[in-house]
């Protein structure tokens, strides 16, 4: 029996912060964020806890049956955990503030690593872009649930994907 290098150990394991695009939707794609007080509840949850630090937020929009977000994690918190939050936290606050009952959402959610400076520029036009091209505005920034309407504090892209960008 071979044993594993001493680096290959998970607490010798550099991790470092990952940035992904995020999509999850609601359960049978139902339109429980379409109301205001839904939609800036959930807005509310990412900001939440955005300064409390969990991540760095980019950009988000919150969809009448889904959302999408732009998301940095550093290496204490996994994707998972980081999407746990937000689904879970927003579950809970609905429940007690809105009267929603579970389910709420669809399980699991689809992310893409974000690697390069190229694909975080896409990833983030998509997201402003999502409600105009969904034809629920006409303008991306007229949205109101989304980071495109210049509300809400955002993070800067990680500078690991500027120094990408500038080799």
């Amino acid at each position: 029996m071979s044993i594993p290098h001493r680096r290959s150990r998970p607490e010798n394991v550099a991790a470092h912060e990952r940035t992904f695009f995020v999509t999850s939707c609601t359960w049978g794609r139902r339109n429980f964020l379409q109301s205001e007080r839904a939609a800036e509840l959930f807005v509310r949850t990412l900001l939440d806890y955005r300064a409390a630090g969990k991540y760095r937020l980019h950009e988000f929009v919150v969809m009448p049956d889904h959302f999408h977000i732009l998301i940095t994690v550093e290496a204490d918190i996994t994707i998972e955990g980081a999407v746990q939050l937000v689904k879970g936290g927003f579950a809970f606050r609905a429940g007690k503030e809105l009267g929603f009952k579970a389910p709420f959402w669809q399980k699991g959610f689809s992310e893409i690593r974000v690697l390069d400076y190229e694909t975080f520029e896409n990833q983030r036009k998509y997201i402003r872009n999502n409600p105009a091209a969904a034809g629920i505005v006409s303008a991306a920034e007229a949205y109101p649930y989304s980071s495109a309407c210049g509300q809400a504090e955002l993070d800067p892209p990680p500078q690991r994907l500027n120094r990408l960008l500038k080799k």
